[in-house]
Protein backbone atom coordinates (compact mmCIF):
# COMPACT_ATOMS: atom_id res chain seq x y z
CA UNK A 1 0.00 0.00 0.00
CA UNK A 2 1.44 3.33 -1.43
CA UNK A 3 2.32 5.68 2.11
CA UNK A 4 0.54 8.98 2.05
CA UNK A 5 2.91 11.83 0.68
CA UNK A 6 1.78 13.68 4.31
CA UNK A 7 3.16 11.19 6.55
CA UNK A 8 6.13 10.94 4.71
CA UNK A 9 6.54 14.75 4.71
CA UNK A 10 6.04 14.49 8.74
CA UNK A 11 8.43 11.78 9.51
CA UNK A 12 11.20 13.36 7.72
CA UNK A 13 10.20 16.33 10.21
CA UNK A 14 11.66 14.08 13.04
CA UNK A 15 14.57 12.68 10.72
CA UNK A 16 15.41 16.45 10.65
CA UNK A 17 14.85 16.97 14.07
CA UNK A 18 17.51 13.85 15.31
CA UNK A 19 19.85 15.67 13.14
CA UNK A 20 19.38 18.58 14.95
CA UNK A 21 19.80 17.39 18.17
CA UNK A 22 22.85 15.14 17.44
CA UNK A 23 24.17 18.56 15.77
CA UNK A 24 23.02 21.19 18.88
CA UNK A 25 22.52 18.89 21.85
CA UNK A 26 21.03 21.55 23.89
CA UNK A 27 17.98 22.14 21.42
CA UNK A 28 14.41 22.46 22.76
CA UNK A 29 11.59 21.17 20.19
CA UNK A 30 8.18 22.62 20.11
CA UNK A 31 6.08 21.72 16.94
CA UNK A 32 6.73 19.97 13.57
CA UNK A 33 4.24 18.97 11.67
CA UNK A 34 3.58 18.50 7.82
CA UNK A 35 2.66 21.26 5.35
CA UNK A 36 1.21 21.30 1.61
CA UNK A 37 5.15 21.11 0.23
CA UNK A 38 7.12 19.50 3.54
CA UNK A 39 6.98 20.45 7.20
CA UNK A 40 8.44 22.76 9.43
CA UNK A 41 9.76 22.85 12.78
CA UNK A 42 10.37 25.07 15.17
CA UNK A 43 12.71 25.20 17.28
CA UNK A 44 14.87 26.79 20.24
CA UNK A 45 18.18 27.27 20.01
CA UNK A 46 19.37 29.19 23.08
CA UNK A 47 22.15 31.22 22.61
CA UNK A 48 23.14 29.27 19.30
CA UNK A 49 22.46 30.82 15.71
CA UNK A 50 22.12 28.77 13.18
CA UNK A 51 21.82 29.72 9.20
CA UNK A 52 21.01 28.52 5.60
CA UNK A 53 24.67 27.48 5.74
CA UNK A 54 23.93 25.12 8.31
CA UNK A 55 21.59 23.41 5.60
CA UNK A 56 24.07 21.02 4.13
CA UNK A 57 25.65 19.27 7.28
CA UNK A 58 21.72 18.93 8.44
CA UNK A 59 20.74 17.21 5.25
CA UNK A 60 23.86 15.01 4.74
CA UNK A 61 23.15 14.10 8.34
CA UNK A 62 19.29 13.29 7.43
CA UNK A 63 20.59 11.40 4.65
CA UNK A 64 22.80 8.82 6.58
CA UNK A 65 20.00 8.18 9.02
CA UNK A 66 17.87 7.38 6.03
CA UNK A 67 20.56 5.18 4.80
CA UNK A 68 20.41 3.30 7.89
CA UNK A 69 16.54 2.02 7.41
CA UNK A 70 15.96 3.38 11.19
CA UNK A 71 12.78 1.92 13.13
CA UNK A 72 9.85 4.54 13.88
CA UNK A 73 8.30 2.91 17.18
CA UNK A 74 5.63 4.75 19.07
CA UNK A 75 4.28 3.85 22.65
CA UNK A 76 2.03 5.53 24.38
CA UNK A 77 2.25 6.68 28.38
CA UNK A 78 0.52 8.33 30.78
CA UNK A 79 0.77 12.32 30.92
CA UNK A 80 2.74 12.32 34.34
CA UNK A 81 5.27 9.49 32.73
CA UNK A 82 5.22 11.96 29.12
CA UNK A 83 5.83 15.32 31.67
CA UNK A 84 8.34 13.14 33.88
CA UNK A 85 10.45 12.52 30.45
CA UNK A 86 9.77 15.96 29.10
CA UNK A 87 11.71 17.46 32.82
CA UNK A 88 14.20 15.17 32.54
CA UNK A 89 15.48 15.88 28.55
CA UNK A 90 14.91 20.02 29.42
CA UNK A 91 11.80 19.99 26.94
CA UNK A 92 9.78 22.96 28.11
CA UNK A 93 7.42 23.28 25.26
CA UNK A 94 6.58 19.70 25.20
CA UNK A 95 5.74 20.11 29.16
CA UNK A 96 3.64 22.80 28.41
CA UNK A 97 2.04 21.24 25.43
CA UNK A 98 1.48 17.97 27.80
CA UNK A 99 0.02 20.24 30.56
CA UNK A 100 -2.74 21.92 27.89
CA UNK A 101 -3.65 17.92 27.35
CA UNK A 102 -3.94 17.16 30.54
CA UNK A 103 -6.54 20.41 31.05
CA UNK A 104 -8.37 19.00 28.75
CA UNK A 105 -8.87 16.04 30.12
CA UNK A 106 -6.09 13.59 27.99
CA UNK A 107 -4.53 10.90 30.38
CA UNK A 108 -2.59 9.13 27.82
CA UNK A 109 -0.72 10.77 25.08
CA UNK A 110 2.12 8.78 22.36
CA UNK A 111 5.20 8.75 21.62
CA UNK A 112 7.73 7.94 18.36
CA UNK A 113 11.22 7.31 18.66
CA UNK A 114 13.25 7.23 15.52
CA UNK A 115 17.35 6.58 16.45
CA UNK A 116 18.39 8.53 19.20
CA UNK A 117 15.56 10.90 19.33
CA UNK A 118 11.95 10.38 20.97
CA UNK A 119 9.27 13.24 20.31
CA UNK A 120 5.64 13.27 22.01
CA UNK A 121 3.71 12.61 18.66
CA UNK A 122 0.10 11.39 17.89
CA UNK A 123 1.72 10.54 14.16
CA UNK A 124 1.19 8.89 12.13
CA UNK A 125 4.87 7.75 10.66
CA UNK A 126 6.52 5.17 7.91
CA UNK A 127 7.87 2.40 9.44
CA UNK A 128 11.46 3.05 8.97
CA UNK A 129 13.47 5.75 7.41
CA UNK A 130 14.23 3.71 4.38
CA UNK A 131 10.80 3.97 3.04
CA UNK A 132 11.93 8.14 2.02
CA UNK A 133 13.73 8.59 -1.29
CA UNK A 134 16.35 10.51 -0.08
CA UNK A 135 17.01 12.71 -3.11
CA UNK A 136 13.17 13.56 -2.69
CA UNK A 137 13.64 16.45 -0.06
CA UNK A 138 15.66 19.49 1.08
CA UNK A 139 15.52 22.02 3.34
CA UNK A 140 14.14 25.26 2.69
CA UNK A 141 14.38 28.60 4.52
CA UNK A 142 14.81 30.03 8.20
CA UNK A 143 12.02 32.06 10.12
CA UNK A 144 10.93 33.47 13.23
CA UNK A 145 8.09 32.13 14.81
CA UNK A 146 6.46 32.98 18.15
CA UNK A 147 5.36 30.44 20.46
CA UNK A 148 1.96 29.82 20.13
CA UNK A 149 2.02 32.37 17.63
CA UNK A 150 1.98 34.96 20.66
CA UNK A 151 4.18 37.85 19.97
CA UNK A 152 4.17 37.46 24.16
CA UNK A 153 6.42 34.45 23.85
CA UNK A 154 9.93 33.82 22.74
CA UNK A 155 10.76 33.82 18.70
CA UNK A 156 11.82 30.63 17.38
CA UNK A 157 13.51 29.49 14.86
CA UNK A 158 11.32 27.86 12.26
CA UNK A 159 13.05 25.37 10.04
CA UNK A 160 11.49 24.67 6.51
CA UNK A 161 11.62 21.57 4.61
CA UNK A 162 10.61 20.49 0.66
CA UNK A 163 9.34 17.13 0.36
CA UNK A 164 7.60 15.49 -2.89
CA UNK A 165 7.05 11.95 -3.98
CA UNK A 166 10.41 12.10 -6.65
CA UNK A 167 13.52 14.47 -7.28
CA UNK A 168 11.64 15.14 -10.51
CA UNK A 169 8.57 17.00 -8.58
CA UNK A 170 10.60 18.26 -6.15
CA UNK A 171 13.04 19.91 -8.93
CA UNK A 172 10.09 21.16 -10.36
CA UNK A 173 8.33 22.84 -7.73
CA UNK A 174 11.66 24.22 -7.05
CA UNK A 175 11.49 25.88 -10.53
CA UNK A 176 8.08 27.65 -9.44
CA UNK A 177 9.89 28.82 -6.48
CA UNK A 178 12.11 30.68 -8.72
CA UNK A 179 9.10 31.92 -10.32
CA UNK A 180 7.24 33.01 -7.70
CA UNK A 181 10.18 34.76 -6.60
CA UNK A 182 10.37 36.87 -9.78
CA UNK A 183 6.42 37.42 -9.77
CA UNK A 184 6.41 38.57 -5.84
CA UNK A 185 3.59 41.09 -5.72
CA UNK A 186 5.94 43.11 -2.39
CA UNK A 187 8.72 43.17 -5.11
CA UNK A 188 6.89 44.32 -7.97
CA UNK A 189 4.41 46.23 -6.27
CA UNK A 190 7.95 48.69 -5.68
CA UNK A 191 9.45 48.62 -9.23
CA UNK A 192 5.78 49.22 -10.78
CA UNK A 193 5.23 52.41 -7.96
CA UNK A 194 2.01 50.35 -6.46
CA UNK A 195 2.43 50.54 -3.07
CA UNK A 196 4.53 50.86 -0.22
CA UNK A 197 4.63 50.56 3.43
CA UNK A 198 5.80 53.22 6.21
CA UNK A 199 7.02 52.53 9.91
CA UNK A 200 5.51 55.50 10.39
CA UNK A 201 2.19 54.51 9.63
CA UNK A 202 2.95 50.95 10.81
CA UNK A 203 3.01 47.28 9.72
CA UNK A 204 0.30 45.46 7.62
CA UNK A 205 -1.24 49.30 7.18
CA UNK A 206 -0.53 49.39 2.84
CA UNK A 207 -0.64 52.97 1.17
CA UNK A 208 -1.66 53.16 -2.52
CA UNK A 209 0.25 55.13 -5.04
CA UNK A 210 -2.05 56.87 -7.98
CA UNK A 211 -1.30 53.99 -9.99
CA UNK A 212 -2.05 51.28 -7.30
CA UNK A 213 -5.25 53.20 -6.39
CA UNK A 214 -6.31 53.37 -10.25
CA UNK A 215 -6.03 49.07 -9.70
CA UNK A 216 -7.96 49.04 -6.65
CA UNK A 217 -11.04 51.37 -8.15
CA UNK A 218 -11.03 50.22 -11.22
CA UNK A 219 -11.39 46.17 -9.97
CA UNK A 220 -14.01 47.69 -7.04
CA UNK A 221 -16.12 49.43 -10.05
CA UNK A 222 -16.16 46.38 -12.22
CA UNK A 223 -17.78 44.85 -8.66
CA UNK A 224 -20.00 46.94 -7.95
CA UNK A 225 -21.44 46.98 -11.48
CA UNK A 226 -21.74 43.36 -11.31
CA UNK A 227 -23.34 43.66 -8.19
CA UNK A 228 -25.89 46.27 -8.88
CA UNK A 229 -27.07 44.26 -12.22
CA UNK A 230 -28.65 41.77 -9.99
CA UNK A 231 -30.19 43.93 -7.82
CA UNK A 232 -27.65 45.51 -4.94
CA UNK A 233 -27.81 48.64 -3.82
CA UNK A 234 -25.23 50.88 -2.19
CA UNK A 235 -25.06 51.48 1.84
CA UNK A 236 -22.43 52.95 4.06
CA UNK A 237 -21.21 52.37 7.24
CA UNK A 238 -19.26 54.28 9.63
CA UNK A 239 -15.53 52.61 10.97
CA UNK A 240 -15.98 52.33 14.41
CA UNK A 241 -18.91 50.70 16.82
CA UNK A 242 -20.00 50.46 20.24
CA UNK A 243 -18.88 46.73 21.12
CA UNK A 244 -21.94 45.92 21.99
CA UNK A 245 -22.74 45.61 18.38
CA UNK A 246 -20.19 42.62 18.15
CA UNK A 247 -21.39 41.23 21.56
CA UNK A 248 -25.04 40.57 20.77
CA UNK A 249 -23.61 39.44 17.03
CA UNK A 250 -21.40 36.80 18.50
CA UNK A 251 -18.55 38.27 16.75
CA UNK A 252 -17.11 39.34 20.69
CA UNK A 253 -16.60 35.72 22.04
CA UNK A 254 -15.33 34.42 18.96
CA UNK A 255 -13.11 36.87 17.45
CA UNK A 256 -12.62 39.92 20.22
CA UNK A 257 -8.97 39.40 20.65
CA UNK A 258 -8.89 40.46 16.95
CA UNK A 259 -10.55 43.32 17.53
CA UNK A 260 -8.52 46.95 17.65
CA UNK A 261 -10.17 49.25 20.12
CA UNK A 262 -10.51 52.84 20.65
CA UNK A 263 -11.66 54.70 23.70
CA UNK A 264 -13.44 58.28 23.10
CA UNK A 265 -11.34 60.51 25.27
CA UNK A 266 -14.43 62.46 26.36
CA UNK A 267 -17.07 60.40 27.17
CA UNK A 268 -14.43 57.20 27.87
CA UNK A 269 -16.87 55.04 25.65
CA UNK A 270 -15.15 51.64 24.35
CA UNK A 271 -15.89 51.72 20.64
CA UNK A 272 -13.85 48.76 18.21
CA UNK A 273 -12.60 49.52 14.72
CA UNK A 274 -15.22 47.60 12.30
CA UNK A 275 -13.38 44.14 11.96
CA UNK A 276 -16.41 43.11 9.10
CA UNK A 277 -19.47 44.96 8.09
CA UNK A 278 -22.66 42.10 8.35
CA UNK A 279 -23.84 43.35 11.66
CA UNK A 280 -23.91 46.76 10.37
CA UNK A 281 -26.06 45.90 7.51
CA UNK A 282 -28.31 44.02 10.03
CA UNK A 283 -29.07 47.03 12.06
CA UNK A 284 -29.75 48.65 8.50
CA UNK A 285 -32.38 45.98 7.37
CA UNK A 286 -33.65 45.99 11.44
CA UNK A 287 -34.19 50.21 11.28
CA UNK A 288 -38.22 49.74 9.69
CA UNK A 289 -40.90 46.70 9.39
CA UNK A 290 -39.97 44.68 6.31
CA UNK A 291 -42.69 42.04 4.40
CA UNK A 292 -42.17 39.47 2.24
CA UNK A 293 -42.66 41.38 -0.48
CA UNK A 294 -40.17 43.67 0.32
CA UNK A 295 -37.20 40.93 0.04
CA UNK A 296 -34.84 39.61 -1.09
CA UNK A 297 -32.56 43.04 0.26
CA UNK A 298 -29.46 43.13 -0.99
CA UNK A 299 -27.11 45.51 0.36
CA UNK A 300 -23.60 46.31 -0.84
CA UNK A 301 -20.28 48.28 0.39
CA UNK A 302 -16.91 48.50 -0.71
CA UNK A 303 -15.25 49.44 2.43
CA UNK A 304 -12.49 49.14 4.41
CA UNK A 305 -12.44 46.80 8.03
CA UNK A 306 -9.08 46.44 10.72
CA UNK A 307 -8.02 43.59 12.65
CA UNK A 308 -5.38 43.40 14.79
CA UNK A 309 -3.57 40.86 13.07
CA UNK A 310 -0.07 39.35 14.71
CA UNK A 311 2.79 40.86 13.42
CA UNK A 312 4.40 37.25 12.38
CA UNK A 313 1.40 36.21 10.14
CA UNK A 314 1.71 40.01 7.74
CA UNK A 315 3.12 39.37 4.91
CA UNK A 316 2.62 42.39 1.91
CA UNK A 317 -0.70 42.71 0.57
CA UNK A 318 -1.92 38.69 1.14
CA UNK A 319 -2.45 39.43 4.58
CA UNK A 320 -2.63 42.91 6.20
CA UNK A 321 -4.58 45.10 9.33
CA UNK A 322 -6.58 47.37 7.01
CA UNK A 323 -8.37 45.31 4.81
CA UNK A 324 -10.80 46.57 2.27
CA UNK A 325 -13.82 44.10 1.38
CA UNK A 326 -16.20 44.49 -1.65
CA UNK A 327 -18.94 42.90 0.74
CA UNK A 328 -22.65 42.55 0.34
CA UNK A 329 -25.64 41.27 2.16
CA UNK A 330 -28.69 39.15 1.20
CA UNK A 331 -31.58 39.56 3.38
CA UNK A 332 -33.76 36.96 2.29
CA UNK A 333 -36.61 34.30 2.90
CA UNK A 334 -35.58 30.22 2.85
CA UNK A 335 -37.56 29.76 -0.43
CA UNK A 336 -35.13 32.40 -1.88
CA UNK A 337 -31.76 30.86 -0.78
CA UNK A 338 -31.21 28.89 -3.84
CA UNK A 339 -31.70 31.74 -6.80
CA UNK A 340 -29.62 34.43 -4.43
CA UNK A 341 -26.82 32.14 -4.37
CA UNK A 342 -27.00 31.00 -8.32
CA UNK A 343 -27.01 35.05 -8.97
CA UNK A 344 -24.04 35.21 -6.84
CA UNK A 345 -22.50 32.27 -8.45
CA UNK A 346 -23.00 33.78 -12.06
CA UNK A 347 -21.01 36.96 -10.81
CA UNK A 348 -17.75 35.34 -9.64
CA UNK A 349 -18.19 32.98 -12.84
CA UNK A 350 -18.10 36.71 -14.62
CA UNK A 351 -15.57 38.29 -12.92
CA UNK A 352 -12.98 35.54 -12.69
CA UNK A 353 -13.64 34.80 -16.62
CA UNK A 354 -12.53 38.40 -17.24
CA UNK A 355 -9.88 38.45 -15.33
CA UNK A 356 -8.79 35.01 -16.94
CA UNK A 357 -8.57 33.15 -13.65
CA UNK A 358 -9.97 29.51 -13.09
CA UNK A 359 -11.43 28.69 -9.43
CA UNK A 360 -13.37 25.74 -7.83
CA UNK A 361 -15.24 25.81 -5.16
CA UNK A 362 -14.39 24.99 -1.66
CA UNK A 363 -17.61 23.99 1.02
CA UNK A 364 -16.17 24.83 4.16
CA UNK A 365 -18.60 22.86 6.73
CA UNK A 366 -18.58 22.48 10.45
CA UNK A 367 -17.01 20.03 11.96
CA UNK A 368 -19.60 17.97 14.17
CA UNK A 369 -17.26 16.86 16.55
CA UNK A 370 -16.65 20.46 17.35
CA UNK A 371 -19.91 21.96 17.94
CA UNK A 372 -18.64 24.49 20.41
CA UNK A 373 -16.96 26.42 17.80
CA UNK A 374 -20.00 27.09 16.27
CA UNK A 375 -23.10 28.84 17.31
CA UNK A 376 -26.87 27.34 16.32
CA UNK A 377 -28.10 23.80 17.03
CA UNK A 378 -26.71 20.77 15.34
CA UNK A 379 -30.14 20.79 12.91
CA UNK A 380 -29.87 24.31 11.18
CA UNK A 381 -26.23 23.28 10.05
CA UNK A 382 -26.89 20.48 8.61
CA UNK A 383 -29.89 21.60 6.68
CA UNK A 384 -27.73 24.49 5.53
CA UNK A 385 -24.79 22.25 4.57
CA UNK A 386 -27.16 20.08 2.67
CA UNK A 387 -28.41 23.15 0.78
CA UNK A 388 -24.98 24.31 -0.39
CA UNK A 389 -23.79 21.14 -1.76
CA UNK A 390 -27.35 20.82 -3.57
CA UNK A 391 -26.78 24.12 -5.26
CA UNK A 392 -23.19 23.00 -6.06
CA UNK A 393 -24.21 20.05 -7.91
CA UNK A 394 -26.71 21.83 -9.47
CA UNK A 395 -24.10 24.89 -10.56
CA UNK A 396 -21.87 21.94 -11.90
CA UNK A 397 -18.90 22.85 -9.71
CA UNK A 398 -15.71 21.45 -9.14
CA UNK A 399 -15.93 21.25 -5.51
CA UNK A 400 -14.58 19.17 -2.32
CA UNK A 401 -16.20 19.59 0.95
CA UNK A 402 -13.73 20.50 3.98
CA UNK A 403 -14.78 20.09 7.79
CA UNK A 404 -14.03 22.62 10.46
CA UNK A 405 -13.71 25.49 7.73
CA UNK A 406 -17.20 27.18 8.12
CA UNK A 407 -17.89 30.74 9.66
CA UNK A 408 -18.96 29.98 13.24
CA UNK A 409 -22.53 31.57 12.40
CA UNK A 410 -23.20 29.35 9.31
CA UNK A 411 -21.09 27.02 6.43
CA UNK A 412 -20.41 28.88 2.96
CA UNK A 413 -18.74 28.57 -0.43
CA UNK A 414 -15.28 29.52 -0.84
CA UNK A 415 -14.26 30.25 -4.13
CA UNK A 416 -10.47 28.80 -4.55
CA UNK A 417 -8.58 31.17 -7.32
CA UNK A 418 -6.15 29.31 -9.23
CA UNK A 419 -3.32 31.58 -10.22
CA UNK A 420 -0.57 31.23 -12.90
CA UNK A 421 2.14 28.94 -10.96
CA UNK A 422 -0.76 26.47 -10.22
CA UNK A 423 -0.99 28.15 -6.72
CA UNK A 424 -4.96 27.77 -4.69
CA UNK A 425 -5.69 31.34 -3.32
CA UNK A 426 -8.98 31.88 -1.18
CA UNK A 427 -10.96 35.38 -2.65
CA UNK A 428 -14.43 35.08 -3.22
CA UNK A 429 -16.57 33.90 -0.73
CA UNK A 430 -20.85 33.07 -0.53
CA UNK A 431 -21.70 32.01 3.02
CA UNK A 432 -25.03 31.03 4.68
CA UNK A 433 -26.06 32.92 8.29
CA UNK A 434 -28.86 31.43 9.91
CA UNK A 435 -27.45 32.51 13.52
CA UNK A 436 -27.29 36.97 13.06
CA UNK A 437 -30.46 36.84 11.91
CA UNK A 438 -31.96 35.81 15.06
CA UNK A 439 -29.73 36.82 17.71
CA UNK A 440 -30.56 40.56 15.99
CA UNK A 441 -34.54 39.31 16.14
CA UNK A 442 -34.25 40.38 12.17
CA UNK A 443 -37.96 39.93 11.22
CA UNK A 444 -40.65 40.26 8.29
CA UNK A 445 -43.90 39.86 7.55
CA UNK A 446 -45.10 36.98 5.89
CA UNK A 447 -47.83 36.36 3.36
CA UNK A 448 -50.50 34.98 6.53
CA UNK A 449 -49.03 37.87 8.58
CA UNK A 450 -47.13 35.95 11.08
CA UNK A 451 -44.04 37.15 11.99
CA UNK A 452 -40.76 35.04 10.23
CA UNK A 453 -36.80 35.56 10.71
CA UNK A 454 -35.22 35.90 7.28
CA UNK A 455 -32.01 34.50 6.31
CA UNK A 456 -28.76 36.26 6.06
CA UNK A 457 -25.99 35.93 2.76
CA UNK A 458 -22.91 37.04 2.93
CA UNK A 459 -21.02 37.60 0.04
CA UNK A 460 -17.80 38.90 -1.35
CA UNK A 461 -16.95 38.61 -5.80
CA UNK A 462 -12.61 39.44 -4.72
CA UNK A 463 -12.61 39.49 -1.11
CA UNK A 464 -10.28 41.36 0.43
CA UNK A 465 -9.48 43.79 -2.65
CA UNK A 466 -5.71 44.23 -0.96
CA UNK A 467 -4.97 39.68 -0.54
CA UNK A 468 -6.47 39.80 -4.17
CA UNK A 469 -4.34 42.45 -5.75
CA UNK A 470 -1.37 40.78 -4.08
CA UNK A 471 -2.77 37.36 -5.90
CA UNK A 472 -3.61 39.14 -9.29
CA UNK A 473 0.09 41.08 -9.82
CA UNK A 474 1.85 37.62 -9.13
CA UNK A 475 -0.90 35.75 -11.20
CA UNK A 476 0.21 38.32 -14.51
CA UNK A 477 3.48 39.16 -13.18
CA UNK A 478 2.59 42.82 -13.27
CA UNK A 479 1.52 42.75 -16.93
CA UNK A 480 -2.04 43.94 -16.90
CA UNK A 481 -4.64 43.64 -19.27
CA UNK A 482 -5.46 46.86 -21.19
CA UNK A 483 -8.30 48.20 -19.14
CA UNK A 484 -6.62 47.53 -15.69
CA UNK A 485 -3.47 48.88 -16.78
CA UNK A 486 -2.32 52.21 -14.39
CA UNK A 487 -0.42 53.61 -17.63
CA UNK A 488 -1.68 52.50 -20.74
CA UNK A 489 0.05 53.86 -23.40
CA UNK A 490 3.61 55.56 -23.00
CA UNK A 491 5.03 58.48 -25.13
CA UNK A 492 8.88 58.16 -25.41
CA UNK A 493 10.55 61.57 -26.61
CA UNK A 494 13.12 61.34 -28.45
CA UNK A 495 14.41 65.11 -27.65
CA UNK A 496 13.03 68.69 -26.14
CA UNK A 497 12.17 69.71 -29.83
CA UNK A 498 9.68 66.57 -29.79
CA UNK A 499 8.00 67.37 -26.16
CA UNK A 500 5.18 69.83 -27.52
CA UNK A 501 4.13 67.03 -30.12
CA UNK A 502 3.68 64.60 -27.30
CA UNK A 503 1.62 66.43 -25.06
CA UNK A 504 -0.77 67.34 -27.94
CA UNK A 505 -0.80 63.54 -28.84
CA UNK A 506 -1.17 63.05 -25.09
CA UNK A 507 -4.09 65.72 -24.65
CA UNK A 508 -5.65 64.16 -27.55
CA UNK A 509 -5.74 60.56 -25.95
CA UNK A 510 -6.18 61.51 -22.37
CA UNK A 511 -9.69 63.75 -23.74
CA UNK A 512 -11.52 60.13 -24.69
CA UNK A 513 -10.38 58.57 -21.21
CA UNK A 514 -6.84 57.04 -22.23
CA UNK A 515 -4.18 57.04 -19.25
CA UNK A 516 -1.22 58.31 -20.54
CA UNK A 517 2.06 59.27 -19.49
CA UNK A 518 5.29 61.28 -21.27
CA UNK A 519 8.63 60.70 -20.39
CA UNK A 520 10.44 64.01 -21.52
CA UNK A 521 13.67 62.91 -18.93
CA UNK A 522 17.47 64.17 -20.45
CA UNK A 523 17.94 60.30 -20.91
CA UNK A 524 18.97 58.43 -24.43
CA UNK A 525 15.72 56.53 -26.30
CA UNK A 526 17.27 53.13 -25.09
CA UNK A 527 17.02 54.10 -21.71
CA UNK A 528 13.39 55.37 -21.87
CA UNK A 529 12.84 52.44 -23.77
CA UNK A 530 13.83 49.72 -21.16
CA UNK A 531 11.83 52.15 -18.59
CA UNK A 532 8.62 51.72 -20.12
CA UNK A 533 9.44 47.91 -20.74
CA UNK A 534 10.58 47.58 -17.14
CA UNK A 535 6.90 49.59 -16.33
CA UNK A 536 5.01 46.65 -18.12
CA UNK A 537 3.03 49.18 -20.47
CA UNK A 538 1.18 47.73 -23.10
CA UNK A 539 2.30 50.38 -25.94
CA UNK A 540 5.19 52.02 -26.00
CA UNK A 541 5.11 54.83 -28.78
CA UNK A 542 8.91 56.45 -29.55
CA UNK A 543 8.09 60.47 -31.00
CA UNK A 544 10.88 61.63 -33.38
CA UNK A 545 11.32 63.92 -36.68
CA UNK A 546 9.88 60.51 -38.44
CA UNK A 547 6.86 60.19 -36.23
CA UNK A 548 6.03 63.70 -35.82
CA UNK A 549 6.17 64.28 -39.97
CA UNK A 550 4.19 60.97 -40.58
CA UNK A 551 0.19 61.18 -39.72
CA UNK A 552 0.63 57.54 -38.55
CA UNK A 553 1.73 56.22 -34.89
CA UNK A 554 5.07 53.74 -34.54
CA UNK A 555 3.12 51.22 -31.80
CA UNK A 556 5.62 48.86 -29.90
CA UNK A 557 3.31 46.91 -28.10
CA UNK A 558 4.40 44.88 -24.41
CA UNK A 559 6.68 41.51 -25.44
CA UNK A 560 7.34 42.74 -29.15
CA UNK A 561 10.74 44.14 -30.24
CA UNK A 562 9.41 46.01 -32.96
CA UNK A 563 7.06 48.73 -33.82
CA UNK A 564 4.13 48.65 -35.79
CA UNK A 565 1.87 51.08 -37.86
CA UNK A 566 -1.28 51.86 -37.04
CA UNK A 567 -3.55 54.50 -37.92
CA UNK A 568 -3.92 57.13 -35.13
CA UNK A 569 -7.98 56.87 -35.33
CA UNK A 570 -7.87 53.24 -35.13
CA UNK A 571 -4.90 53.12 -32.50
CA UNK A 572 -7.20 54.94 -30.04
CA UNK A 573 -10.60 53.40 -30.70
CA UNK A 574 -8.84 50.07 -30.14
CA UNK A 575 -7.42 51.13 -26.48
CA UNK A 576 -11.22 52.69 -26.01
CA UNK A 577 -12.94 49.51 -26.42
CA UNK A 578 -10.00 47.01 -24.53
CA UNK A 579 -10.95 49.67 -21.67
CA UNK A 580 -14.65 49.23 -22.22
CA UNK A 581 -14.76 45.74 -23.07
CA UNK A 582 -12.51 44.59 -19.94
CA UNK A 583 -9.71 42.88 -22.43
Amino acid sequence: MKLPLSTKRHSLAHIMAQAVQELWPGAQFAIGPDIDTGWYYDIDFGTEKITDADFEKIETLMRELIAKDLEFTREEVSTDVALTWAREHGQNYKIEIIEDLEKQGEKKVSFYTVGNFKDLCRGPHVESTGQIKPDSFKLYKLAGAYWRGDEKNKMLTRIYGLAFETRKELAQYEAMLVEAEKRDHRKLGKELDLFTFSDLVGAGLPLYSPKGTILRDLLSAYSEELQAHFGFEKVWIPHITKIDLYKKSGHWDKFGHELMLVKSQETGDEFALKPMNCPHHAQIYASRPRSYRDLPIRYMETTTNYRDEKTGELAGLIRVRSLTQDDAHVFCTSDQIEQEFEHIMSMIKTMYATLDMEFKARLSFSDPDKMENYLGDRSQWEAAEKTLEKITKKLKLDYEVVLGEAAFYGPKIDIMVMDALGREWQCATEQLDFVQPLRFELEYTAEDGSKKTPVMIHKALLGTIDRFLGVYIEHTAGNFPVWLSPVQVKLLSVADSHNDFCLKLAAEMKAQGIRVEIDMAHETVGNKIRKAVNEKVPYMLVIGDKEMESDKLFVRERGEREAKEWNKEKFIKTVISKSKERN
